[in-house]
């Protein structure tokens, strides 16, 4: 579980919170249901209207995704297909077959590109399907990204709109002039409501998942990359050096560090 989603969520929140006490406010003043019924309800109610049945349904896996994001581990990724590739150049293509099979664990994409390689598919074929997945994989992902960013968007005009509802209806009880100033107060509170979870929840959210999607997208490329070389050939040397080009310093550093353990 990736705890400083947690850890953040509430540091954004508490800031909100101390800050505004430190100004000599009380905490129990930012709380308003009327306020939090209209910013949220209204939010959620415009979300469901913009988006299909079956991609919000997808919301209960974000959150399953967005708390227990997938490992990535490209260095270890790389030295797995230098390995495959000396058991290929060993063994020829076929050998495939067994490190399919007796790898009940394996990548599901990994395992469709090796079996392509393994039925005498096309490079060209191999390449065209792969990317189809994976682009179709993307776009799903962007759909669940899209959601959250939406919220993002409507939040702060729900926020608004209870502020002036909030309004309207102080302006039009103006006998009780002791009351007016926490009635204001009040009706700003939805403006809050609007901004703030915006700003702290839905749109980080939003940009939380695309993160987890650009690092899939780079490990399934590096995939492509691995089984296309891999069917062509290529040395086993080579092919880490191409595909070293996706690593940062601190990926490239772990993968030396690890090919170096492999040769002794």
């Amino acid at each position: 579980m990736d705890i400083s989603v947690i850890i953040f969520m509430i540091f954004g929140v508490m800031s909100i919170f101390v800050g505004y006490m430190i100004e000599g406010g009380s905490a129990g003043a930012l709380f308003g249901l009327t306020a939090a019924i209209i910013v949220f309800g209204g939010t959620i109610g415009a979300v469901g209207l913009s988006f299909p049945m079956d991609i919000l349904k997808r919301i209960p896996k974000i959150f399953k995704v967005l708390f227990n994001p997938r490992k990535v581990d490209l260095p270890a990724l790389i030295s797995y297909f230098k390995d495959v590739s000396y058991k290929t150049r060993k063994n020829g293509l076929l050998s495939l077959e067994g490190e399919i099979s007796n790898d009940p664990n394996m990548d599901p994409f990994i395992k469709k590109g090796l079996q392509l390689v393994v039925d005498g598919v096309d490079p060209q074929a191999v390449r065209s399907i792969l990317e189809l997945e994976l682009e179709s994989t993307s776009e799903r992902h962007a759909e669940c990204s899209d959601i959250f960013e939406s919220a993002g968007g409507y939040a702060p005009t729900m926020g608004i709109v209870g502020t002036v509802m909030g309004l309207v209806h102080v302006l039009g009880n103006l006998e009780d002039t002791s009351t007016l100033g926490p009635k204001i107060a009040t009706a700003f509170l939805a403006t809050l409501y609007g901004i703030a979870s915006a700003n702290l929840l839905w749109l980080p959210i939003g940009n939380r998942l695309k993160q987890a999607d650009e690092k899939e997208l780079k490990e399934k490329t590096l995939i492509i990359e691995a089984i296309l070389y891999i069917q062509e050939g290529i040395n086993p040397n080579t092919i880490a050096e191409k595909l070293k080009s996706f690593l940062n310093k601190e990926e490239l550093v772990k993968f030396q560090e690890m090919d170096g353990k492999a040769e002794i």
